[in-house]
């Protein structure tokens, strides 16, 4: 199997393409203060990610959402409901968690399949 890392630091990869299958790291926000601001840069974040990696948000199979605090989440809903393709919704979760800065309010991480796979 062809497996590819994009963003690769010591630590981790932004994004590893292994066949027909794309895994993105946990996304965490770059700007915003309120969560619709940190969801709608991470969104961003994640669609240049799948882009890079031959997808888009259409073929996205699963998400997982964290979010700092679940009071957040309508405000995340927002922002998530009028991103994701209608009819093409992923499976997902949204859980509860400390994240690893306290700034941060919100982290998504994908998995999705390349475009050339049947959909």
């Amino acid at each position: 199997m062809d497996i590819r890392y994009f963003g690769t630091t010591p630590r981790y990869s932004e994004a590893v393409c292994a066949g027909d299958l794309i895994f993105l790291s946990g996304m965490v926000p770059e700007n915003g203060q309120t969560v619709a601001e940190q969801t709608a840069d991470v969104l961003s974040q994640i669609d240049r990610w799948l882009e890079e990696c031959g997808s888009d948000r259409a073929h996205i199979i699963e998400a997982a959402v964290y979010l700092r605090d679940m009071g957040d989440y309508g405000e995340m809903n927002e922002i998530w409901d009028g991103w994701v393709v209608s009819g093409r919704t992923p499976a997902r979760i949204c859980v509860e968690a400390r994240l690893a800065r306290p700034e941060w309010r919100v982290e998504i991480k994908v998995t999705a399949a390349r475009k050339t796979t049947a959909a």
